[in-house]
């Protein structure tokens, strides 16, 4: 019994990533169940009807697992200092670095997003959005309690922060030229000087 689990949640990964690069690389209107099964080596589209409840229910997986592999990647890192300047640092650092290094990924969550329309994908994203402009907002509130920050409305600098943060996505669609890491360093010289004491 649990190596069939095991095999099933192998081979739901496995459509998943398939999806993901589908999407990511021919668009979300041209990621037919016929494109993912190919990707993903699969004899026919059963295959992911079996393990999906349609569509939208691999892309609301989809949308999740993309922002589970980004929060876990800014969390090692995030954790991996101290103090709330450092967080916040490396908070807006992370996120970029994660976006500049997973295209494929970032490309195929947009699109979901634009596409899924209501239910739990978009639930998803809201409550993934929700928690990142909370957890800023946390961050800078401590900060202004050590003393670290100076006096500024956290709610304002997270929403500030997270947008700017976001603001990437349509840039990269613009210019896909865009140094990623020169816009980090940017950012977060921005918000030393905004958080900074007078």
């Amino acid at each position: 019994m649990q190596a069939k689990t095991f095999t099933e949640n192998a081979r739901r990964a496995q459509i998943v990533r398939a999806a993901i690069e589908t999407i990511g690389e021919l668009g979300y209107a041209k990621a037919s169940f016929g494109q993912i099964a190919k990707r993903a080596g699969l004899s026919s589209t059963g295959m992911i009807s079996y393990h999906f409840d349609g569509k939208a229910d691999l892309i609301a997986e989809v949308v999740r697992d993309v922002l589970a592999t980004s929060l876990a990647y800014m969390r090692e890192r995030i954790d991996a200092v101290r103090g709330p300047a450092a967080e916040l640092r490396a908070y807006i650092e992370s996120n970029l670095a994660f976006i500049a290094e997973h295209p494929v990924e970032l490309a195929a969550l947009l699109d979901c997003l634009r596409h899924g329309g209501g239910g739990a994908t978009t639930a998803g994203s809201d409550d993934w959005y929700h928690g990142a402009v909370d957890i800023l907002e946390s961050c800078l509130r401590e900060g202004q309690r050590t003393g670290d920050f100076g006096r500024f409305d956290p709610r304002v600098m997270a929403i500030t922060v997270r947008q700017a943060i976001d603001g990437i996505h349509t840039e990269l669609i613009r210019r896909p030229g865009t140094d990623v890491d020169a816009y980090a360093a940017e950012l977060v010289a921005i918000v030393e000087r905004a958080t900074a004491h007078d």
